[in-house]
């Protein structure tokens, strides 16, 4: 049975959902330390963290039973996602369960920011009354940059409109077509958006390339007295610069619910000026959100481990239970080829390797069958654990490219998958293809044309296509108790005397002496004996 351990708070709504699937155990515990987090997980294989668990590489590494992680909320800076994805764990978060309180919370900044109100407030419960200290600016005529078009970004650009501002969002993915639907004007480049800007508030995730997106040199560059709000991830606005530039008064004043360093230490510069508002990374905050995430979490657990089911996945391609069942049988083929190829160039080092879909397998979710292939290929050569999750980090680690190419036009097969793997002294090639649904069928070995079957112990051996070899051969098997189940034959000519190829599939592996004598043949130029998992048999991954 799998379980699934929580190691922060979460609403008992997303606990009582997990408990409500019979398949599942629960293990609730918070509050442990780094270490004991890492034992845990050794006997978890899903666990639902929200910010205060970090899921580091040394909690991380060896945790062969860990297959999923599921952040309750939508930053997952909190998991190192290279680590998670060099074990083969899946990594998902819940984009949608918090999506109106942050957005909510960013326009309430954005008020409070524009009228004072913090100030205001404070100046009254000390016994003031002081109306020209706190006069303030509205919102209706202003324009407002919206830097990240995500579901949180759109959110706030929706609300901004109803507020009566002119919405400029900046996002490299979003269509023009979508951004235009909802009213905003598109960026491509930031610099061109900011300073067109009178506000400027920030929904990317923090990576490498948005740490410091609103940096110094941004800030000069943006109109005198402009305001800035973050909402989003803490680090994503330098807090230095802008702590400087508000002191300059370049900036007017910023509203920030997030930082770099959380809680904010006391003695930071942007406690100290009060044209900053700052509240503690209350964007979540509300009980509708904190209800819908945890929800969430416990749905998007419960889907992956009990149907295969990929949603909202950070490190992945998302795919449904539908899809999963759909294209597992081209994953099925691309593992296979994978380690075909593997095997056959065992001692060798593969410099690259490249995939061709065509007809049915090129409408199909490639990415996922270019991932098993790679698995496949290197499975045999790598003591990590590999995976469709983590084949092609690993893969890349290595310096060995992995490319694909698809085509829908179908050749001799309706649906086919050629794979082509390049080494220092060998380029081979091996092509699949189905019959049905469950028929996975060898159709191309090199040059060589052939029909055999993809699965169990496989003999392939070049030779001279003349007379009493075939016999020959099944009299050494004979004679070593080694039964053969099915045989193919490809030739270059369609005629006798040239270059063959043959595999035999195998009920039982032959002996040394066996392969020796089948390889001293005189007409025997090669062969290689392969081992695939049996027909049917489930793949090493997610439980399929």
């Amino acid at each position: 049975m799998p379980r699934v351990l929580i190691t922060d708070n979460l609403s008992a709504a997303g606990i009582e959902t997990l408990r409500a699937e019979p398949g599942i155990e629960v293990d609730v515990r918070s509050g442990l330390s780094p270490e004991e987090v890492r034992e845990a997980l050794r006997e978890a294989d899903g666990i639902i963290i929200r910010s205060a668990t970090k899921l580091t590489p040394e909690i991380l590494a060896g945790q062969e039973r860990l297959k999923v992680i599921v952040r309750a909320g939508v930053g997952v800076d909190n998991i190192d996602l290279a680590a998670a994805t060099r074990e083969g764990i899946v990594v998902m978060n819940t984009p949608a369960g918090n999506t109106t309180s942050t957005a909510e919370h960013t326009i309430a900044m954005l008020l409070s920011l524009s009228r004072n109100i913090a100030p205001a407030a404070q100046s009254m419960h000390e016994g003031k009354w002081d109306r020209k200290a706190f006069t303030g600016t509205q919102l209706a005529g202003k324009t407002i940059g919206v830097v990240g078009l995500g579901r949180i970004g759109q959110s706030v650009a929706r609300r901004c409109r109803g507020l009566e501002m002119t919405v400029l969002g900046y996002d490299p993915f979003i269509s023009e077509e979508k951004a235009a639907e909802q009213g905003i004007e598109l960026f491509r480049d930031v610099d061109e958006l900011i300073a067109r800007c009178d506000y400027i508030t920030v929904h990317t995730p923090l990576t490498d390339e948005t740490r410091g997106l609103i940096n110094a040199e941004r800030m000069a560059r943006m109109k005198r007295g402009v305001r800035i709000i973050n909402c989003a991830r803490g680090g994503i606005v330098d807090e230095e610069a802008l702590a400087d530039a508000v002191e300059a008064g370049q900036v007017a004043g910023a509203a920030l619910d997030v930082y770099v360093s959380e809680p904010l230490s006391e003695d930071s510069r942007l406690r100290r000026l009060p044209q900053i508002l700052c509240t503690p990374h209350l964007g979540a905050s509300t009980d509708e959100a904190q209800e819908q995430v945890a929800v969430e979490a416990a749905e998007i657990i419960t889907a992956f481990l009990m149907r295969n089911e990929v949603r909202y996945a950070v490190n992945m391609a998302p795919i449904s239970a539908k899809e999963l069942e759909g294209v597992k049988p081209y994953i099925d083929l691309g593992y296979r080829l994978g380690l075909l190829l593997a095997q056959f160039n065992r001692s060798e080092a593969v410099k690259s390797a490249k995939l061709l879909f065509r007809g049915e397998a090129a409408t199909k979710p490639t990415h996922l069958v270019t991932n098993a292939f790679t698995a496949g290929l290197l499975s045999s050569a790598l003591e990590e654990n590999i995976n469709i999750i983590n084949a092609q980090m690993m893969a890349h680690e290595r310096g060995i490219e992995i490319t694909e190419s698809a085509s829908t036009e179908v050749g001799d097969f309706a649906t086919m998958i050629s794979a082509t793997v390049i080494t220092e002294d060998h380029v081979r090639t091996a092509s699949g293809t189905m019959f049905g649904q469950q028929f996975l069928r060898l159709v191309r070995l090199d040059h060589f044309q052939l029909d055999a079957y993809l699965d169990g112990l496989m003999l392939m051996y070049r030779h001279r296509d003349v007379p009493g070899l075939i016999g020959a051969i099944g009299t050494t098997f004979g004679k070593h108790q080694v039964n053969i189940s099915h045989m193919a034959l490809g030739r270059l000519q369609n005629e006798p005397g040239g270059e063959a190829v043959a595999v035999l599939n195998l009920d039982n592996k032959p002996s040394d002496e066996a392969l020796q004598e089948v390889a001293a043949h005189p007409d025997v130029m090669g062969i290689r004996l392969v081992e695939l998992p049996p027909a049917g048999a489930p793949l090493p991954w997610l439980g399929l």
